[in-house]
């Protein structure tokens, strides 16, 4: 899942506009960052299965980015760093704080959603926990692309972008979506795992930037908060 991670940071961008979308993308996406980075540094795995070209589905270990005492973890040190380095009073930084952990975890929600039970409650050997939504692909694919436009018409609802900037985010939203769409139904296997974390990794990055850069400025939104 990438595009619907993201259209949760579209969503909170309408909640919280002060913080830009780039670092909200960041942080729906900051569980797949790690786990990519954790790919490379050999402490999680992703294995393509003998049945990928039916399942459709990778097999992750990785519990140090997306269990749920992790994620809990990791939801709680991004809040300290967005109330460590935000600006304004210490209400307003306290509800940035709170808007990037619930950002964060929904990650983990959303995961749990649509894998199959390979999310560990804390350790490798601990409680999986998974839905499966995935071994039901058209709806889930449904269910993803409704939270990306959603997440979409909510800010740009609400914003008082450019003409220019709210279509170059809507195309950059529907060109996220239909890749993620077609590498589930359409991409050949990674040819390693070591490739498959370094392109993840490029990608999320990208997203992240590409996100950051559409939302700079003053004014972005017509919303106001104390």
């Amino acid at each position: 899942m990438l595009a619907g991670h993201l259209g949760v940071a579209l969503a909170a961008g309408r909640i919280e506009p002060r913080i830009n979308l780039g670092i909200l993308a960041a942080a729906a996406l900051l569980l797949d960052l790690l786990l990519w980075l954790f790919v490379l540094a050999g402490w999680e795995t992703v294995v393509t299965p003998a049945d990928y070209a039916v399942t459709r589905q990778e097999e992750f270990r990785f519990p140090y980015s997306h269990s749920l005492v992790a994620s809990l973890l990791w939801s709680a040190a991004a809040a300290a760093l967005a109330w460590r380095c935000g600006a304004g009073s210490g209400t307003a930084r306290r509800r940035m704080a709170l808007i990037i952990a619930a950002v964060v975890f929904s990650h983990w929600l959303l995961d749990a959603l649509v894998h199959r039970p390979e999310l560990p409650l804390a350790g490798s050997s601990s409680l999986m926990i998974g839905a499966g939504l995935w071994n039901h692909l058209p709806l889930a694919l449904a269910i993803e692309a409704a939270i990306t436009l959603t997440g979409l018409w909510l800010l740009v609802s609400a914003a008082a972008f450019s003409r220019g900037r709210t279509a170059a985010l809507a195309a950059t939203m529907v060109v996220l979506l239909v890749f993620t769409i077609g590498g589930m139904l359409f991409a050949p296997p990674p040819p390693s795992a070591f490739a498959m974390a370094a392109s993840s990794l490029a990608l999320l990055v990208a997203a992240c930037l590409l996100l950051g850069w559409l939302g700079r400025g003053e004014g972005a939104t017509t919303v106001s908060r104390p």
